[in-house]
């Protein structure tokens, strides 16, 4: 079976919504078909117990109220408020393998991943409802650390965006590097962080604090697919929304919940 996914960097755990969720939404108005998963029907899927190596490595050590025998469940909550539970189960997963010169060949692997349960927040919206989320991030519970870890693929991705209509390119493990500018990542790090030095609005570097970019303390900037916004300290968007009504201060605006929005060509 096919499902529909967010690649987010941002998170570790590839998770789908399974039958036995109330609260999942039967249809989406993306113009897709929704499939729940359902661990009983699957030839192949297991459920994973808290004795085993994933559940006691992803919760980074036994669960006080969770005996060996018992499924190793899962909760994930996300910046936007929303959330997931539910419990762990291997089965395969079948992808596209690069074969040749623009050639692929199916390929599958076993992988451990969430079976929702249950879900809170903008996820039980049906508007823009999904099958589920992959977390693409670097912890070893992700569906890439996985498969690097099998020697199925190398680890590392590409993630290319196509115009406003949406679309693009997703690849793993092979990866043709295109001729762009690119910037390294911080080591060590737990999420995509990269350092972010200045900022500029309409050619002009902004005056800010020399810390304000810092990776100490929780700080710093990470590249994160999940999400379509940018978000900024405080101290950061105030001084980008001077420079920008400094310069069209004539410009109409529109509140939009928490959001202040520039109309610009006819369009907010």
């Amino acid at each position: 079976k096919s499902y529909y996914v967010q690649v987010d960097t941002g998170s570790d755990i590839l998770w789908v919504n399974c039958v036995s969720c109330d609260t999942c939404p039967r249809k989406s108005g993306l113009g897709i078909e929704l499939t729940l998963y359902d661990p009983s029907g699957s030839s192949s899927g297991t459920g994973v117990t808290c004795g085993q190596e994933f559940c006691v490595a992803t919760h980074g050590g036994v669960l006080p109220s969770c005996v060996p025998a018992a499924p190793c469940q899962y909760s994930i909550s996300y910046g936007d408020g929303s959330s997931t539970t539910g419990f762990f189960v291997t089965d395969f997963l079948q992808y596209n393998q690069v074969s040749g010169n623009s050639q692929t060949s199916l390929a599958n692997t076993s992988i451990t991943f969430g079976c929702g349960a249950k879900i809170g927040g903008d996820l039980g919206s049906s508007s823009q409802a999904l099958d589920g989320i992959l977390g693409f991030g670097q912890s070893n519970s992700s569906m890439l650390s996985q498969l690097a870890a099998a020697g199925k693929v190398r680890k590392v991705f590409a993630h290319c965006l196509d115009t406003i209509n949406g679309g693009g390119i997703f690849a793993i493990g092979d990866v043709v590097q295109p001729k762009v500018s690119t910037t390294p990542l911080v080591p060590g790090m737990p999420h995509y962080n990269v350092n972010l030095e200045a900022i500029d609005v309409g050619g002009v570097k902004l005056q800010l604090p020399t810390n304000i970019f810092g990776i100490e303390e929780s700080k710093g900037t990470i590249i994160d697919s999940g999400t379509t916004l940018a978000y900024l300290p405080g101290v950061v968007y105030n001084a980008i929304m001077s420079k920008v009504f400094a310069q069209y201060g004539d410009m109409p605006l529109k509140n939009d919940q928490d959001f202040q929005c520039f109309r610009y060509s006819g369009r907010y």
